[in-house]
């Protein structure tokens, strides 16, 4: 029961049965993985996430119905603790702004190998975002602006930036801080606000970009 409870629940949306056929084949060869169900479109995406609860939704962009990105917006609204990974064949530069910005905390291309792949599921579950080579660099061309003089953070937001900047998880941060996980997404949230951005990932660009840390 104990390794049943570990289980990382997956929801494949893609409209390409045979996509499907071939992913829900790589989850299941995987204990830590349980596929609990699988959607042809957006709209089906969002009703499967309200009754099987997924940890994880593995998104295709393309779908008819209701695209990808529409439906990653709806599920991270009404699921916050659902992870949205965008998985498809598009890399350009709207797609990727497009399902960054509605949450999705991954951007991989259909290209990535089987062990990119259940890493990243793997990451969603601690806040760890992975984004293939072309959505990187999309994201860090999007950022000309240097941030605002008027961004000041406190000492105890610099000092999360800098770990997240280092691809550090909310919990670890946590841990190694002594402070509750729930402080530090306090602390995220601020960041996020006076960086007038939506995802962590967003975030370190523009501090990247910026030389907001160091």
């Amino acid at each position: 029961m104990a390794a049943k409870e570990k289980q990382i629940r997956i929801l494949l949306a893609d409209d390409h049965a045979v996509v499907r056929s071939g992913l829900g084949a790589l989850l299941m060869a995987n204990e830590d993985f349980m596929l609990v169900g699988e959607a042809n479109n957006g709209e089906e995406a969002v009703r499967l996430c309200e009754r099987l609860q997924p940890d994880v939704v593995l998104m295709d962009l393309m779908m008819p119905v209701m695209d990808g990105v529409t439906a990653t917006k709806i599920i991270r609204e009404k699921w916050t603790r659902v992870n949205v990974i965008a998985l498809t064949s598009f890399k350009e530069k709207e797609m990727v702004e497009g399902a960054l910005r509605a949450g999705a905390i991954s951007y991989l291309l259909k290209t990535v190998t089987a062990e990119e792949l259940e890493n990243a599921i793997r990451s969603a579950m601690v806040g760890e975002s992975r984004l293939s080579p072309e959505a990187t660099q999309v994201l860090v061309q999007r950022i000309k602006e240097p941030a605002p003089l008027s961004v000041k953070f406190t000492e105890r937001e610099t000092e999360i930036l800098k770990l997240m900047v280092e691809g550090i998880p909310n919990i670890e941060i946590a841990n190694r801080m002594f402070v509750s996980e729930s402080t530090v997404k306090f602390h995220v949230s601020n960041i996020l606000g006076k960086l007038g951005c939506t995802s962590r990932t967003e975030a370190v660009a523009i501090a990247l970009k910026n030389n907001l840390v160091k």
